[in-house]
Parts: structure tokens; sequence; C-alpha cells
């Protein structure tokens, strides 16, 4: 039973809940700002336009490549630890839990550790081609 159960909550309602979490969260944001437009409006106040602009700022050349090395850490990292396991398992059948192994264990492995060295090499590259936007922002 938990050969299917576990895989079924990693890979359905993990995800959902994630993005009903988001989703919530931003609504829950915008429900706010509105009843504070409300308010003001009833009250006859003047409305700031900045209240409902974004908050976020532009991320630097330097923090969007930071990410991608970032990214391409943890997912060489996944894939390596699966490989791993495989390989124990391997070597001593039955350690690991049934549900835990699979076919697809030492593939999705290998698949992340291609797309970490992927964004490794884009990580440096991008490094490389941007070296004179990074020193220009490091200025400012």
């Amino acid at each position: 039973m938990e050969s299917i159960l576990v895989p079924i909550f990693v890979c359905v309602v993990l995800p959902v809940a994630v993005v009903l979490i988001v989703g919530i969260t931003k609504q829950n944001e915008t429900n706010r700002k509105a009843e504070i437009m409300l308010k003001a409006l009833e009250s006859g106040a003047q409305i700031d336009p900045e209240l409902f602009k974004t908050q976020e700022k532009p991320k630097s050349v330097k923090q969007e490549l930071l990410d991608k090395l970032t990214g391409a850490c943890i997912v060489s990292f996944m894939g390596i630890a699966f490989l791993v396991l495989t390989g124990v398992e391997q070597a001593m059948p039955g350690t690991m839990p049934r549900f835990f192994m699979s076919n697809m264990l030492p593939v999705a492995g290998g698949v992340m550790v291609a797309v970490g060295a992927g964004l490794f090499i884009s990580y440096f590259v991008g490094k490389r081609m941007l070296a004179k936007e990074i020193e220009e922002e490091n200025e400012r």
C-alpha cells in the first residue's frame, strides 16, 4: 500500500499544496489592498497608486547568475543522491524500502545530473559573458 501512497503524495499532493498556498497568499494580499482602497474611497481620502504596484525589485545580473548556480547545485546533488541510492541498492539488494527503489530512479538521477551540468555550464558561460555588466553593477 505504501508503495502507491508515497509516490502519489510526493508527485501529486505536495505540488498541489504548494500551488494552493502560493495562490491563497497572493489572493489574501490582493483582498487586503482592495479593502484599503474601499475604505479610502468611502472616507474620501486620496489613494496612493504606488500601493498597488508590485514590491519586487528587478534582479541584478549577478543575482540571476547566483540563482542559476544554486539551481545547478541542488539539481546536481539530487541526481547524484539518486545515483548513489541506486548503487547502494545494486550492491546490497533489499537495503532500501521497496517504495523508494524503482527502475526510474537511475534514469531520474541521470537526467538530473545532466540538467545540473547544463545549468553549471550556463552559469560559467554567463559569468564570463556578463563580466562587464556585473562589474558596472558593483560600481553603482
